[in-house]
């Protein structure tokens, strides 16, 4: 039963839009084996697209999830799912060195690896590592900054999707969502795919990754992975964007009109945790109004009007 409940969190967290962290937590509190399954089974992650049905079905989900029920990708019924389990943890048996770590919206969490590498992860943020080799991180969804001791026998390489991103001694910054792939770079350099395009990313360049296609494009060193300072530094960067990186950070529900979507900001954003405060102060520098909405937050172009709701 536990192997089950911890394949179907697996399957849920693995979904950029997922945002039931709280019930997520819960349940890895519920009993000291929850934790330990879960993690073993997110080594397989990239195995899963493999195992798991085209049609999705609805989850049998733990007790303590109250939240609202959707349909994902999950094989209901003792025996199958049990079959499933199987399947899966019989190609974990030689990979319980891997092991994730997960932050929840607005959470932060650094990573010292043994190597001396550090890896800071910003909210939101799902990453796997290897307990046996410090060299090797996986980036599954989210934002991490990664300040990497270099080693020209041995470089650091961070998986992200279908791409490597392998160090040249350097500090850079990656973003990976369920469309785009960001990278930044403030030192040293980086190599995207060595073995295929190869394309070198040094200080102040940096490539995205998204429905666009590859990229390249200039980057102020400052500005990358600038939330670690409490500010999100932009230079024509998409509200589309912008919404995504504020979400994130302060783990709050945050959409964005379709005409705001389209506008775009050059600047700098202190954060705030107080989410009222940072939008009376970041709405309007964006030319935006920020419109409270059930427990989240709504941006839309231009000044408030009447009938928009509660303001800040």
């Amino acid at each position: 039963m536990i192997n089950e409940e911890a394949l179907g969190w697996v399957i849920r967290t693995r979904d950029p839009e997922f945002q039931d962290w709280e019930a997520f937590t819960l349940w890895l509190e519920a009993h000291p084996a929850h934790a330990p399954a879960y993690d073993a089974l997110m080594a397989a992650d990239s195995d899963l697209d493999s195992i798991v049905p085209e049609e999705p079905v609805i989850m049998p989900v733990a007790a303590n999830d109250r939240g609202p029920r959707r349909p994902l990708r999950w094989i209901a019924g003792g025996a199958v799912a049990a079959a499933l389990v199987g399947v899966i943890s019989v190609g974990l048996l030689n990979r319980s060195d891997i092991y994730s770590v997960t932050t929840r919206p607005g959470e932060t969490r650094t990573i010292a690896l043994d190597d001396g590498t550090r890896v800071e992860l910003n909210g939101g943020t799902t990453m796997r590592f290897d307990r046996k080799d410090a060299r090797f991180a996986a980036l599954d969804a989210g934002e991490a900054a990664f300040t990497v001791r270099h080693d020209v026998a041995n470089p650091f390489r961070v998986t992200v999707g279908d791409a490597v991103f392998e160090d040249a001694g350097t500090v850079f910054n990656i973003v990976h969502t369920r469309d785009a792939t960001h990278i930044g770079v403030s030192e040293g350099k980086v190599v995207y795919n060595p073995d295929t395009e190869a394309i070198a990313l040094p200080a102040g360049r940096a490539l995205s990754d998204d429905a666009q296609g590859l990229r390249l494009m200039d980057v102020a060193p400052g500005a990358v992975a600038s939330w670690r300072q409490g500010r999100l530094v932009y230079a024509n960067a998409s509200i589309a964007d912008i919404s995504q990186d504020i979400g994130r950070s302060l783990g709050v529900t945050l959409t964005a009109a379709p005409g705001a979507q389209a506008m775009r900001f050059t600047g700098t954003i202190r954060l705030d945790r107080d989410p009222a405060r940072f939008f009376a102060q970041a709405a309007p520098l964006m030319g935006l109004t920020a419109v409270r909405q059930g427990d989240g937050w709504l941006l839309k172009e231009g000044p408030a009007k009447e009938g928009d709701g509660p303001q800040i």
